[in-house]
């Protein structure tokens, strides 16, 4: 599962990032009440742990593969036809080639037309799936804050193709953790690799065009 599906509406839920460059060169400064006592977080790593994420790629999977079962069905009835149409094109008078030829073509839309309106929903699904999640992550992270004196937290996931918020950070401010205490969360092993966030639905397929003999 790749990152960049994950974080795209979590960025406008935290609060506004600074560019490394500006921290690098500026140091925190200090208020008449203290001074600023900065944290930060990987929302990928909070979603990666909460109980929710096993829950919400079944279902994502679930849907996946009853979209991906209808497109095989759809694209062997086009494939089916098309080669019967081949077979038997030089006999069909220009009417009956015509028409077959508006069948063919009107399927082949058909199926993308499917294929385009599973993905969307498929996304969709995600968001409802992982919205609640995320409100219930910053509900934690703003307890955590609160009770522990941060005044700013930063998200180390800053998005798609872009830079984390900090390049550096003294481990003791990481308040993870303490995020995934609040929520009665136990840290479970990092999973590999090759996926990040709580599910990421899959890049769109094209489908096959008919094979020509």
């Amino acid at each position: 599962m790749k990152k960049s599906l994950v974080m795209a509406f979590v960025a406008a839920l935290l609060l506004g990032g600074v560019s490394a460059q500006a921290q690098a060169q500026t140091a925190p400064t200090t208020s008449a009440a203290g001074p600023l006592k900065l944290g930060y977080t990987s929302m990928d790593y909070l979603l990666q742990q909460v109980p929710e994420s096993k829950d919400i790629q079944n279902q994502l999977t679930i849907q996946q593969q009853q979209a991906a079962n209808e497109l095989k069905r759809l694209n062997t009835e086009l494939q089916t036809k098309f080669e019967t149409y081949q077979k038997g094109a030089a006999q069909m008078s220009d009417v009956i080639r015509a028409d077959r030829e508006k069948e063919l073509q009107g399927l082949q839309t058909r199926i993308q037309e499917f294929e385009q309106n599973a993905q969307q929903q498929l996304q969709a699904k995600y968001q409802q799936l992982v919205n609640p999640v995320i409100q219930k992550i910053q509900k934690n992270i703003d307890a955590v804050a609160k009770e522990n004196g941060y005044n700013y937290v930063f998200n180390l996931d800053a998005g798609a193709g872009t830079a984390v918020v900090l390049l550096y950070a003294p481990e003791d401010n990481n308040i993870t953790e303490l995020v995934l205490k609040k929520m009665g969360v136990t840290p479970q092993p990092a999973p590999a690799a090759t996926g990040t966030g709580a599910a990421t639905p899959p890049a769109k397929t094209p489908a096959p065009a008919p094979k020509k003999n």
